[in-house]
């Protein structure tokens, strides 16, 4: 069994924290696992790009056009750049949040309507799962951080839950911060329960 995954957004969403989870989680359960970042030269804002492959030894990282089994974004217009490595048969996870480039702000370009992206993404994909960011929970009275709502989402509704469980996924998430488990961990399991509810 395996499972090619690529996630899309843009920086300080924590895209590449979402990679480094599954990679150590995957490790954990003794999966094979390789992991290729791409990040845009801005730090906040730019293009962020992770491409993910487990279960599958001897192999590179990278995801060819129509090869992915998962593809994630976490910005709304960032997901239409993610079309391109779904399979037919893959499943398409859309947070919904906005982040409108400079050129949009400016008004000289056009940003896309929700109802537009969610259009492409259900012609490409077998399954469409959405988050709203309205479904984020409040963790000590600020909105907790998208990542690991997401994450909960792919490993609690999708094709890598049967490589990655939930369980071994909260294992990895409590290990990384002990500090603050019960936070992420309720983060976490928000996602699991939002990906739940998108059906």
């Amino acid at each position: 069994m395996s499972c090619d995954i690529v996630l899309i957004g843009v920086g300080g969403q924590g895209v590449l924290t979402i990679a480094d989870l599954l990679i150590r989680s995957a490790f954990e359960a003794g999966l094979p696992a390789s992991y290729c970042p791409t990040k845009g030269m801005a730090q906040r804002g730019g293009f962020v790009k992770a491409e993910i492959r487990l279960g599958v030894e001897g192999v590179g990282p990278r995801i060819g056009e129509g090869q992915a089994d998962l593809v994630v974004s976490l910005e709304r217009s960032e997901g239409l750049k993610g079309i391109e490595f779904l399979k037919p048969t893959g499943t398409f996870v859309l947070f919904d949040h906005v982040w409108a480039p400079t050129g949009v702000m400016l008004g000289g370009d056009e940003y896309p309507s929700r109802d537009e992206v969610i259009g492409c993404l259900e012609e490409a994909a077998e399954r469409v799962i959405v988050l709203d960011p309205e479904h984020l929970p409040s963790i000590d009275g600020k909105l907790a951080r998208p990542n690991l709502f997401v994450l909960g989402a792919m490993v609690g509704r999708t094709a890598l839950s049967e490589m990655v469980s939930v369980e071994r996924m909260e294992e990895t998430i409590a290990a990384r911060w002990p500090k603050v488990a019960e936070a992420n961990l309720e983060t976490f399991r928000a996602g699991v329960a939002a990906g739940a509810g998108s059906d």
